[in-house]
């Protein structure tokens, strides 16, 4: 009978032969973690390998993602469509298994992870989705939504200040359905851990309002059973199972050292481990007997139909509530969205309010929240600074959590890593908001959403020297120009109501990644428009004041700048000048659309140009050429009132005109 220890050790070969044939990869995680991976997924994660979309199962995290040959390998054993081949291609060019997990290669992977800590904080995030949409749906005698989420992490997981942020609010908000094992294995790259990382992790959980289970051995599988049971057994908290594991665990000689947590053991230590665990097997080769124990096709299936059975007779309880559950899971928008989007434009065309960009969000989101129930917004404790809440939030609590706000708390790279794994969940469209100074402390959770190609919206206001007194800590220079470099993020940069709509529309419609919209604290002037150009606005850049033929000059401008922009035109061409406006809140967008529509925006054949934002010039230069010039900062700003800084650093109409001059006459 195969037992249990050689089902883990299945792992083991796996994970030390990939590597070594990669010559490169994480071997120690996978070989100390192989029994708490045995034990989850033979006995406890409820999945379903020919399947892994349906929408109802337990979600796994691998936060401490060097160590991804312990999920391929489970995801190959357990009979997801991830063949042998593709383990025996580890780390290599268009391979399913990448040198870290990445979500939309492999099927299985729930999240990109290898950025320590953020993996937790998706998983965070996943079983805020669960509870939410819990909350919302579930029907006495009709549980649709219930699903938990486990989460494998390691020290250095735990060292990341994100851990803090994220396990703070986990705790707060009560996710008694997330279960996480701390690989408790003493060793990170530079060596013993002890050196720099003495916490005492099980009163830190504690003091975080989590439930912990202490010193479970790892490599026993009834130790680790009964702490899973007793994790199971508290619902109104998260668990911390803490395992004392070795790392590299069967190498004889490596194993407990950092020798073993990021290079392949070599072929002689490879043979050796294969004498002391007993694999007596050719690498890359698993018995049928291993497979026949690891096999989770059938029980899977038999999940899932018993799932659909529960959906089913929901469906004829509650056929509206069944519908609109299937919808969100799809992702789809409601029905009658576009409409709505529509009538917004519109009713923001013709009040002609000048407003701050800031402000017009929160109108936007007062539009469109009633029609979109999945809208789950937040802030990083700026809510009356960022308006990102409505006349229908409903604030999400340790006891009420079918709301639709989460007070993040100051924790900016928590909430964007927590929306991440909203997304991931589906059924849920998150957005949160912070400064746009801010965006530096989410950073990298910034950089996944686009990597992962997720649908969140990043809120960020006060987005210049507008912001004022505050200072050049809290007054952003570099930001905008900074999130425009990550590649499949969407920046837009509204000049008024009009453009703040289709920003927020746009957000809401792409499927393929994160939107940031970048808001103003002072009040813009509304941009009058006729239906063709309303129409353009959508296309992230268009022709907001012209001249008669062919332009001379073109001014390009973003958010607040549009304002000048436009009054520099008036002087101009009542001087005689012909002048071109081109309003450009969205440059990827606008970078999107064909060849012809671009160039009757920006024809080519027109050289004296001059860009206009208040925020670091570089990036302009792609649009103006090397010839052309940019009214932007190039040096961080000042504590003073917002219109003696537009001043100060060169953002007025006589400023701009004079520039434009100037280029006219070079």
């Amino acid at each position: 009978m195969t037992s249990r220890k050689d089902l883990a050790n299945a792992i083991r070969a796996l994970s030390m032969d990939a590597v070594q044939k990669a010559n490169s990869g994480h071997p120690g995680a996978p070989m100390g973690m192989a029994e708490i991976a045995e034990m989850l997924w033979n006995d406890y994660l409820r999945h379903n390998p020919r399947n892994p979309d349906w929408v109802d199962r337990d979600r796994f995290v691998l936060s401490n993602g060097h160590g991804s040959m312990l999920i391929y390998s489970l995801l190959h054993l357990s009979g997801y469509d991830l063949p042998m081949e593709e383990l025996k291609n580890f780390r290599q060019l268009h391979a399913k298994t990448a040198g870290h997990p990445e979500h939309g290669y492999a099927p299985g992977i729930e999240t990109t992870t290898g950025p320590l800590g953020q993996g937790l904080a998706n998983a965070v995030g996943m079983a805020l989705a669960e509870k939410v949409l819990a909350s919302q749906f579930n029907r006495p005698d009709h549980a649709v939504v219930d699903h938990r989420t486990w989460c494998f992490i390691g020290d250095g997981c735990l060292m990341e200040g994100v851990s803090h942020e994220a396990c703070s609010l986990a705790g707060t908000l009560g996710l008694g359905k997330l279960t996480v094992f701390y690989d408790d294995n003493g060793i990170s790259i530079d060596g013993e851990v002890e050196g720099w990382f003495t916490d005492n992790t099980p009163e830190r959980f504690r003091a975080y309002g989590w439930h912990v289970v202490e010193n479970v051995d790892g490599h026993d599988s009834e130790a680790v059973r009964k702490a899973i049971e007793e994790a199971r057994s508290v619902t109104d908290k998260p668990s911390m199972i803490c395992c004392k594991t070795v790392i590299g665990m069967g190498s004889p000689n490596k194993a407990g050292t950092h020798g073993v947590h990021g290079a392949a053991l070599g072929d002689d230590e490879v043979a050796a481990t294969r004498e002391a665990i007993g694999w007596h097997h050719p690498p890359f080769e698993v018995p049928d007997e291993i497979y026949q124990g690891w096999n989770a096709v059938e029980a899977g299936k038999a999940a899932e139909d018993a799932w659909n059975e529960t959906f089913a007779a929901y469906q004829k309880a509650h056929p509206e509530l069944a519908a609109e559950f299937q919808r969100r899971m799809r992702g789809d928008l409601p029905a009658d969205f576009a409409a709505a989007a529509d009538k917004l434009l519109r009713e923001a065309n013709d009040k002609a309010e000048k407003v701050a960009t800031r402000k017009a969000s929160q109108s936007v989101i007062e539009g469109f929240g009633p029609v979109l129930p999945e809208f789950l917004g937040g802030s990083a404790d700026l809510t009356g600074s960022n308006n990102t809440n409505w006349s229908g939030s409903k604030v999400i609590s340790t006891s009420e959590a079918g709301g639709n706000y989460i007070h993040y708390g100051v924790r900016e790279f928590g909430m964007t890593a927590v929306m991440n794994g909203v997304a991931l969940h589906r059924g849920l469209l998150p957005y949160g908001g912070t400064f746009l100074v801010f965006s530096d402390y989410a950073r990298n959770a910034v950089r996944m959403a686009a990597l992962m190609k997720q649908r969140v919206v990043l809120v960020y206001t006060h987005d210049s020297i507008g912001l004022g007194e505050d200072g050049p800590t809290h007054q952003p220079v570099e930001h905008v120009p900074s999130l425009r470099m990550i590649p499949n993020m969407h920046v837009w940069r509204p000049c008024d109501v009009v453009e703040t709509v289709a920003a927020w529309r746009a957000g809401i419609e792409r499927q393929d990644g994160p939107t940031s919209l970048v808001l103003t604290r002072q009040g813009l002037p509304h941009q009058p428009r006729d239906e063709a150009q309303l129409a353009d606005v959508v296309r992230g850049g268009y022709v907001l004041k012209d001249c008669d033929g062919e332009p001379e000059l073109l001014l390009i401008a973003t958010g607040s700048e549009v304002e000048l922009a436009v009054n520099a035109w008036q002087e101009l061409t009542d001087a005689g000048v012909k002048v071109r406006v081109a309003s450009m809140p969205c440059l990827e967008v606008f970078e999107q659309q064909d060849a012809a529509y671009r160039e009757s925006v920006l024809p080519k054949a027109v050289g004296k140009r001059l860009a206009i934002e208040a925020a670091h010039v570089d990036g302009w230069h792609k649009y103006v050429g090397l010839d052309g010039d940019v009214v932007g900062m190039s040096s961080y700003g000042e504590s003073a009132p917002a219109g003696d800084l537009f001043k100060h650093f060169g953002f007025t109409t006589e400023n701009v005109v004079k520039r434009a001059k100037a280029l006219l006459q070079g």
